[in-house]
């Protein structure tokens, strides 16, 4: 895949996150409704924020994004703000069917995965660092 570069004002960029989020206690609440809903509604928060998901899948008790970040976002906050309305918006929607695996308001773990990924790897990138032409000691 080829990345892609955004622009801003002051800024190019291209920070590809891919985020993983975990059902509390990791229960089996996601159904295919949930998962298709989940993708809306997190795909929404990130134009909101300024992001692009570029890519959403996930199973009965976890989900993967895959977010091209905006800088103007702090990581964790950007989470936060997934996590919480997602969350409160699934209990709402889904209430019978969440109510089943949770008698208290809570979807999501506490706790959270994050990667950076880029198009190259760590290595490729240190060697590109290490070979720039540094600047030659200026002489009298």
């Amino acid at each position: 895949m080829q990345p892609t570069l955004r622009k801003s004002s002051h800024a190019v960029y291209c920070i590809h996150l891919h985020i993983v989020l975990v059902t509390k206690y990791r229960r089996k609440v996601i159904t295919s409704e949930i998962l298709q809903r989940l993708e809306q509604i997190i795909s929404e928060l990130c134009q909101e924020q300024k992001n692009v998901l570029v890519e959403f899948n996930g199973e009965s008790d976890h989900v993967h994004l895959l977010v091209n970040l905006s800088p103007d976002n702090h990581i964790a906050e950007f989470v936060k703000i997934i996590k919480s309305t997602s969350s409160r918006l699934i209990r709402k929607e889904f209430a019978e069917h969440v109510s089943k695996f949770y008698r208290k308001p809570v979807f999501w773990s506490s706790s959270y995965f994050v990667n950076s990924s880029g198009g190259v790897s760590l290595d490729v990138l240190k060697n590109y660092i290490k070979k720039q032409d540094s600047p030659k000691p200026a002489t009298s």
